[in-house]
This record gives C-alpha cells, sequence and structure tokens, in this order.
C-alpha cells in the first residue's frame, strides 16, 4: 500500500489527544537536539511540521491556540527571542487550518509543494525577528525550509501509519 496515494481501504483510527502531545513534544526533543556548522542551518524544525500536520489533520483539536502555546515552549527550550517561535507557529496554524481541505485533497507529493510555502512564511517570520534584532538577515537559515518540506512526507508517513486500520473485505 502506498501512502502517497488516497485508498479507500484503510480507515483512520480516531487520534488520542495523548498522540498529539507525545508527537508534539518528541518534535521539541528533536528540535533541542545539539547542531552545529552547517547542519545547524539545514536543521529543520520539527515542531512546525507535526504543528502543521495537527492543525491539517485536526484543525479542531490543534489550532492557533495550541500553536502559540507550543511555540511559547519552543522559545524556552530554545532559549530565542521570547514569541518568536510563537508568533511563526501561530502564522504556520492559521495556514494549516484555513488551507486543511484543500491540502488533504491532494497525496502527499501535492500536498508537499504547498507546505513548502507555509513552511517558507515562518522561516520568513524567523528571518524578520533575526533581521530587526541584529539588523542582517541570515540567508542560507532558509536552508532548513526546504529540510522541513522534505520531512513533511515522511513525518506525515509515520503519523498516518500509526493511526491506520485495515478494512476487513
Amino acid at each position: 500500500m502506498s501512502y502517497l496515494t488516497p485508498d479507500s481501504t484503510e480507515i483512520q483510527r480516531p487520534v488520542s489527544n495523548a498522540f498529539i502531545v507525545m508527537s508534539v513534544l518528541i518534535a521539541l526533543l528533536l528540535n533541542g537536539l545539539p547542531w552545529e556548522g552547517i547542519w545547524l542551518m539545514l536543521r529543520p524544525d520539527f515542531v512546525a511540521v507535526v504543528m502543521l500536520h495537527w492543525c491539517m489533520h485536526k484543525p479542531l483539536r490543534v489550532g492557533i491556540g495550541i500553536s502559540w502555546a507550543v511555540g511559547i515552549l519552543a522559545d524556552v527550550a530554545d532559549a530565542s527571542l521570547f514569541g518568536q517561535h510563537a508568533m511563526a507557529y501561530a502564522l504556520l496554524a492559521f495556514g494549516g487550518a484555513v488551507l486543511h481541505h484543500r491540502l488533504k485533497m491532494f497525496g502527499l507529493r501535492q500536498q508537499t509543494t504547498q507546505v513548502f510555502w507555509i513552511l517558507a512564511l515562518t522561516y520568513a517570520v524567523y528571518s524578520l525577528v533575526h533581521w530587526q534584532i541584529n539588523g542582517y538577515v541570515v540567508w542560507p537559515y532558509f536552508l532548513g525550509c526546504l529540510t522541513s518540506t522534505l520531512l513533511w512526507v515522511p513525518l506525515s508517513i509515520m503519523l498516518q501509519a500509526a493511526r491506520q486500520m485495515r478494512a476487513d473485505s
């Protein structure tokens, strides 16, 4: 079974709040890994990808408020400017919630293009904050947007596989 195309023989299990919280906490821990050098520039934003996934698949449960709170936690965990991640994740959640019908209509390959633009907006917020504080933009930082977009397909497959149940024939 290919997860890249929708299949009518698969049934989605309801997702528990504990599963959502656990996936976000794991993403926060992955964001806290010690990256340095060029790997720091290539580091994907795991929390942004997980939050976008849940905002797209469960927009009534995970929305702008939850994304803002997770952003505050990410700011504290990353020791960055307070509110930077919160503002970026709130914008990300808004994009995911507004476009969730459109995004779910496509397979993962087609979603990737649209996810790139939502993540690019998130990284633009990071860059604008950095520009306002330091007076310059670190352009290689946008490479993380590309790696986050590349992370979209495997992460979506993994989170959907945890919820899949074969339909009896």
